[in-house]
């Protein structure tokens, strides 16, 4: 299996969106370890482009309106068995290690138009990202249908806290929604890569690259309950 070796390239990288599965992502069929990549990451052979780290288009996830997604993450050190399981956090001693950069902020969004704009629909915050929790983000009920290939994408970008860098990963997706459906109003934060501000970090869980302290309620309540709008 070409993924154990690939997972060395990446061992200088850091954090990718494992579920819903994005493009360049471990189980689409062109999994490139550079998927951890920050945007703007260069060494020579690969250059992580905006949007989506400029990789190619991958699995099509099925989604629906009203529908929470069970977000997961992969740490480029995970050995594929647990890239398989779900791990649950451990004495300290024995965790995988995680390139989190302390966390930051996460946020979780659609787009409809292959990149171009983002329609926000979650955000967490401090703790984001971590491999050893599942982050659920709920889609909105009222938003339309989105079946054109390529262009329906479900993105997540998080915004480091002890380091100036920016990560997007975007899965290819599919929505039934709803006739005359809206999106969220709201946009997603870009940073840390020109034309955008620069050296720009988010607060984080002082936890530095082991695992934080996870999801807390209020959060949950407003990635699942609240408005974007």
């Amino acid at each position: 299996m070409k993924f154990a070796a690939t997972l060395v390239v990446s061992a200088t990288a850091h954090m990718a969106l494992h579920y819903p599965v994005p493009r360049g992502g471990y189980g689409a069929r062109q999994y490139n370890g550079h998927v951890h990549t920050f945007i703007g990451y260069d060494d020579g052979k690969w250059k992580a482009r905006f949007p989506c780290g400029g990789f190619a288009p991958g699995p099509v996830t099925q989604l629906s309106t009203d529908q929470v997604i069970a977000v997961r993450f992969a740490a480029s050190s995970m050995s594929p068995q647990r890239l398989e399981t779900h791990p649950k956090p451990t004495n300290s001693r024995h965790q995988f290690t995680q390139a989190r950069h302390g966390g930051g902020t996460c946020e979780f969004s659609l787009s409809y138009d292959g990149g171009k704009t983002y329609h926000l629909i979650g955000r967490y915050t401090r703790s984001c990202p971590d491999a050893y929790y599942e982050w659920p983000v709920r889609i909105r009920k009222n938003v339309p249908s989105c079946t054109k290939k390529n262009q329906c994408l479900f993105v997540w970008s998080w915004v480091a806290s002890i380091i100036p860098q920016y990560y997007h990963n975007c899965a290819d997706m599919e929505i039934q929604g709803v006739a005359d459906g809206l999106l969220p109003s709201k946009s997603i934060q870009i940073v840390d890569f020109s034309p955008h501000k620069e050296g720009v970090t988010a607060p984080g869980d002082d936890a530095g690259e082991s695992t934080g302290d996870g999801l807390n309620q209020s959060e949950i309540d407003a990635n699942l309950y609240g408005s974007w709008d």
